[in-house]
């Protein structure tokens, strides 16, 4: 008969089995939490940069087709974007920081620059870098081809 208490009482979990359980549990979730959110940092910033590349790679298009120069055009005060032709501004979150170099002429004081694409698919060139924290995308035109090339450092 004592064998049989003792087997009795060896089935199931004790109340201290089941917190360290729980709470390996909590942990995980937490960690696969924060992958998940500084995930979604560096989404927002090559979203970012993949519509910037849209954008350059449309207004080649557009000066191809219609025969006539084609500009995006950077405001580095406000972060956004237009595309001559259009009259929608786009707009690059805040928190991230974005660089220009283009040729001088599509400087102005204003803080604003432009890559010019012109009819015969060549452009002004330049570089355009998006920089949030340690991420940074870079988008290169070439001035002779008017190739646009996007990539991560």
């Amino acid at each position: 008969m004592g064998i049989t208490d003792t087997a009795q009482r060896c089935k199931g979990f004790t109340l201290l089995e089941l917190v360290v359980v729980l709470f390996v549990v909590v942990l995980g979730f937490s960690v696969i939490g924060l992958n998940l959110s500084s995930g979604s940092d560096s989404t927002k910033i090559k979203a970012a940069a993949r519509d910037i590349v849209s954008a350059l790679r449309f207004a080649r298009g557009q000066a191809l087709m219609t025969h006539q120069e084609t500009t995006v055009t950077l405001n580095l005060g406000d972060n956004s974007y237009t595309v001559s032709g259009r009259d929608k501004r786009y707009q690059i979150p805040g928190d991230i920081d974005i660089t220009v170099v283009t040729a001088q002429t599509e400087l102005s004081g204003e803080g604003t620059a432009s890559i010019r694409f012109f009819a015969d698919g060549s452009s002004t060139g330049g570089r355009i870098t998006l920089e949030r924290g340690q991420t940074v995308w870079k988008t290169d035109i070439n001035w002779l081809t008017g190739q646009i090339e996007l990539e991560n450092e």
